[in-house]
């Protein structure tokens, strides 16, 4: 086990892509092994990919392509500009809801930032805001989509820990509004004290909030459909993943009518590549977890962490401390794919709840993409919008500090992320 940690930290470092030092470390460990026939390895790869929840993400993958060339992206950011650009900081606001409403419709992180660097950004820079407020804005704001439906973490932490993929969706609406309501709160203050002014010199009417609502209406109504056909049995969470692709192309060509032919084809060629690169990473993984349950890692951790405290509420605080530390440097599908198997065993032995540790979980693990030193939502924006990573991480801490008072919040209020599970499910 030592040979395989050091040898994929070690590829890491020497920037070799994320897949491959899985690959070679985890092939490593059969190499160096007497006990293990080789065959192994490669039925664990061949395993991994035989899944059926696992078929959620790459439908999930292409649906949020397909929705971004339907005209909904565009409709969402009038419908957020129409709610909150009166409020004092309008344009950063703009982008805090817009993650909330694309968390709905993509459900990854990365790509909302980097959408948001690219429509967004130019224009609240052209109107006064630092280059480092807004792509911390931005890209701390983009963690939303960890958790509103469908989040293509949550979905792999079901698949890697047997949890319902369905439960995990309903516990992540709270969260999710939770952290727009605060991260709004956040940018608000830091607009005050600044003078950011609104992007609207009047509150919206009545008419022009329906008016924008309607016009979005299809783009808000997907993840509550998710919810409502998951709930009542319609659909497997594996299923509602090819819902979403149906339901994105009927929304393209007949409701819409902006889907076209080169867009249908752009939007398959960026899911391909997308889903190449997440399977391939799931594939290898398969090797790593062979190795780790193998050498009994998960139990060994188990015992030094329960030798340290038996409270649940310290172990899992323990647990969130180096999920912060990892996330810096490795990216959040890795994390998941690798630490569910070892963590979810202790905190399970502890009674807490395993989808109210999905919740947090997947909240530190997609929020490392948003700290130095190699953040991968954090280096789109800055990079996009020409700003320096110093800049960038002086400007995010009240943010940080805001998305770290709510996961301490929801660490010792589980009643919070269990509430609708329980209530509907």
């Amino acid at each position: 086990m030592t040979l395989l940690a050091a040898l994929f930290f070690g590829l890491m470092v020497l920037g070799a892509p994320v897949a491959f030092a899985i690959g070679v470390s985890g092939f490593s460990f059969f190499v160096m092994s007497d006990a293990i026939p080789m065959s192994i390895s490669v039925q664990q790869v061949a395993t991994a990919s035989q899944s059926f929840p696992l078929l959620a993400v790459p439908f999930f993958v292409l649906a949020g392509h397909m929705m971004n060339k339907t005209g909904i992206t565009h409709r969402l950011i009038r419908c957020s500009e129409v709610l909150v650009s009166w409020m004092s900081g309008g344009m950063a606001q703009v982008c805090i809801v817009l993650s909330t409403l694309m968390g709905g419709v993509s459900g990854s992180a990365v790509a909302d930032a980097a959408m948001e660097a690219r429509i967004l950004g130019p224009d609240l820079i052209k109107n006064g805001y630092s280059r480092g407020f807004t792509c911390a804005t931005i890209a701390v704001g983009s963690l939303i989509t960890a958790t509103i439906p469908p989040s293509l973490g949550l979905i792999l932490y079901g698949f890697v820990g047997n949890v319902s993929i369905g439960r995990l969706f309903l516990a992540g609406v709270i969260p999710g509004l939770m952290m727009m309501a605060m991260l709004m709160f956040t940018v608000w203050f830091i607009s005050r004290r600044r003078g950011y002014k609104s992007a609207m010199v009047r509150r919206p009417t009545f008419g022009e909030i329906l008016h924008a609502v309607n016009d979005a209406k299809w783009a808000l109504l997907f993840p509550v459909a998710l919810l409502v056909v998951i709930r009542g049995g319609v659909f497997t969470p594996s299923e509602v993943g090819a819902f979403a692709v149906v339901y994105a192309v009927i929304v393209g060509v007949l409701l819409h009518k902006e889907l076209t032919w080169e867009g249908a084809f752009e939007a398959l060629l960026h899911g391909v590549i997308d889903n190449g690169m997440i399977v391939l990473i799931i594939m290898l993984s398969g090797m790593v977890g062979y190795a780790i349950i193998f050498e009994q890692a998960p139990q060994s951790i188990a015992a030094a962490m329960l030798g340290l405290t038996k409270d649940p509420t310290v172990l899992i605080f323990l647990i969130v401390v180096f999920l912060l530390i990892a996330g810096c440097f490795v990216e959040a599908t890795v994390l998941v794919l690798l630490l569910t198997p070892i963590f979810l065993p202790i905190v399970k032995t502890l009674g807490v709840d395993e989808v109210h540790f999905g919740i947090v979980m997947m909240t530190m693990v997609t929020f490392g993409g948003m700290t130095p030193p190699v953040g991968v939502a954090m280096f789109a924006v800055c990079s996009l919008l020409d700003c320096p990573i110093e800049e960038y991480f002086i400007e995010s801490l009240p943010l940080v500090a805001t998305v770290l008072t709510l996961v301490a919040i929801l660490i010792f209020f589980p009643g919070i992320v269990l509430f609708l599970p329980n209530l509907l499910m």
